[in-house]
């Protein structure tokens, strides 16, 4: 396998069905015992928090979004290549011929794998704020919570002379 590139890409790795915390956790720690961390930059097990409901109680349990898959962020070449390959529990990387095919930044984009830079809100809690589209157009609200990862505000707006929680998008309100 040639050196491609000196840049760090995002590569999917197959693994044992239910060991893909291990393969991360194995990985990582292989990643530091020899000083790799230049090479193989981020590991991840992409998880979403689902609600169950078991003996009558809802409660938010970790689900894993793709099941049997690791997520590497590496530079791709022999070495990086083999530590990948050899960690207990992989089984290879996802590519034709098992031959390593980086995630496109759309991808990675779709995914979610990568957080983007931290959004910036002019308003914060307790400002009163203008909704500038969607059902609640031109109606006015007061921010109680702001979610920078779901990008959404939760506000009550008085309608009809009552205070109703409403939750939007971000970019749905601004300062009057």
């Amino acid at each position: 396998m040639e050196e491609q590139s000196n840049e760090a890409l995002w590569y999917v790795v197959h693994t044992y069905s239910g060991y893909e915390n291990k393969v991360a956790t194995d990985l990582q720690t292989m990643v530091e015992n020899r000083r790799l961390q230049d090479l193989i930059c981020d590991i991840k097990v992409p998880v979403e928090m689902v609600p169950e409901i078991k003996d009558g109680k809802e409660r938010l349990v970790e689900r894993k979004l793709f099941p049997g898959y690791v997520l590497v962020k590496m530079v791709m070449n022999d070495d990086t290549w083999y530590v990948v390959r050899n960690t207990r529990g992989c089984t290879g990387f996802v590519g034709p011929a098992s031959k390593p095919v980086p995630l496109t930044p759309e991808e990675v984009e779709k995914m979610g794998v990568e957080s983007q830079a931290p959004l910036t809100v002019d308003f914060k809690v307790g400002d009163n704020v203008q909704i500038t589209s969607g059902p609640l157009e031109g109606f006015m609200g007061l921010v109680e919570a702001i979610d920078t990862e779901s990008f959404k505000v939760k506000l009550k707006v008085n309608m009809f002379g009552r205070e109703t929680p409403a939750e939007v998008d971000i970019a749905q309100v601004e300062l009057p």
